[in-house]
């Protein structure tokens, strides 16, 4: 039975385009194919990644972030309250009204007090910031090791991801099945699908992202590609696509190191710079020489066979995911060019409508901006003095016609600052 199904799984037709079967890519002494066994090297390799991470983040990733100035804030325990800590536990972490309702009668509590605690509950779980900037760092380290060892590879197989005249010349032509698997490549892959294999081991301790189902269906559609295309010898195709891919990626992990780091404009610079390289690369690159490739041209040469549906439709579902990703992108980019349009707007506007800034009265500090109630930032203003020295309200608010009901005065101009912390404290 089990010989039977081996046989069945393992047809040619199924794997190699019409007129190719597994005779052609019989191993000699000096020539090596791809074999599928050889796949089962990527398990243990992943778990050999797993351990080099955890050392990585331990050794170098964690007390990086203390010397950069990543901190974790200080998160007060939940009271223990055993009904509440097993409805979290077994039921739902975000309970609705009725059911906080009913549970504060069982433990004869408020129901402020009951939301309170599920609020203060959920922040306990909520990855620390150091962790993030840990598996960002990590993820940093190994996309741009993989980037230029991806460019390395495809240097020194000498292929280009176009359409080709020449049938041994091409990325996906009637030859590439039969072509010679080349050491650079074997270890490339199998590098890649350790990787991937080590974020699935991963995913159940990983920072838990909003576009989580999203990722699971990215990882498996990239095994199952990184498998098939490796057992087909469609190796050169596969790289290309893996290269086109961690070239985004090495933009994405610096920038969430430096949002953790609280480096706004460098943050920003480098959130641009990956937006254009993402929508570049996974939507103008890679349609135009990979799907233009593996569904157009190679129809010229082959005809349709298992391989040809089940590899394109793997990469339409990649297609699907980047065009999903590239809206959210571009509706990002809108609101950071949004929000600095209106930032200008505020500082113009936020002195007329904010009257804890209007109402400063004396600065322990000569020259200290007043903080925005709000915690947005500090409003940054010049100083008015009477004839004593001391600050006076700015026009237009009820103090100033108590302190100088004759006196006309400009109003000051205020700037809004969208900083961390004061400028001339450094308080928060």
């Amino acid at each position: 039975m089990a010989r039977s199904l081996y046989d069945w799984l393992w047809q040619h037709e199924f794997w190699l385009p019409p007129g190719i079967t597994w005779q052609d890519m019989q191993e000699s002494e000096d020539v090596h194919y791809p074999q599928p066994r050889e796949l089962l090297l990527s398990i243990p390799f992943a778990l050999i990644l797993v351990v080099i991470r955890c050392a990585f983040e331990r050794a170098i990733a964690l007390p990086l972030s203390s010397k950069l100035g990543v901190k974790d804030k200080q998160r007060p325990k939940a009271q223990p309250i055993p009904i509440l800590e097993t409805f979290y536990s077994t039921r739902c972490k975000n309970p609705e009204e009725g059911e906080l309702i009913s549970l504060a009668k069982r433990c004869d509590l408020p129901v402020r007090k009951v939301e309170r605690w599920f609020r203060c509950r959920r922040n306990i779980d909520r990855p620390s910031l150091s962790k993030k900037f840990c598996e960002a760092c990590w993820r940093f380290t190994f996309y741009m090791v993989s980037f230029f060892t991806g460019l390395a590879v495809l240097y020194d197989v000498s292929t280009q991801a176009v359409p080709c005249s020449t049938l041994s010349d091409g990325y996906f032509t009637v030859s590439s099945p039969s072509q010679p698997l080349q050491p650079s490549l074997f270890w490339y892959y199998m590098l890649e699908l350790s990787f991937y294999w080590s974020l699935v081991f991963t995913l159940p301790f990983d920072v838990k992202r909003k576009d989580f189902k999203e990722q699971i269906v990215h990882h498996a559609a990239t095994i199952f590609l990184i498998s098939f295309s490796y057992c087909a010898n469609y190796i050169r195709i596969g790289t290309l696509v893996l290269v086109i891919h961690d070239a985004s990626d090495c933009f994405l992990e610096p920038t969430k190191i430096f949002n953790y780091m609280k480096w706004k404009k460098t943050c920003d610079s480098l959130f641009m710079i990956f937006s254009a390289v993402f929508l570049i690369s996974r939507l103008v690159i890679f349609p135009y020489t990979v799907l233009y490739n593996t569904y157009y041209y190679s129809m010229e040469i082959f005809q349709p066979f298992f391989g040809y549906y089940f590899v394109n439709a793997l990469l339409i579902i990649l297609q699907l995911l980047h065009v999903f990703w590239s809206c959210l992108i571009i509706h990002m980019v809108y609101k950071f060019i949004l929000q600095d349009h209106r930032m200008a707007e505020v500082g113009r506007y936020l002195w007329k409508s904010c009257p804890y800034a209007l109402a400063q009265a004396r600065s322990p500090r000569a020259g200290c901006p007043a903080p925005c109630p709000d915690g947005f930032g500090y409003l940054q203003g010049q100083r008015l003095s009477n004839l004593s020295g001391h600050s006076v309200p700015a026009l237009g608010h009820p103090l100033s016609k108590k302190v100088f009901p004759d006196v006309q005065r400009e109003p000051p101009v205020f700037q809004f600052v969208p900083a961390a912390s004061c400028p001339v404290t450094g308080h928060y």
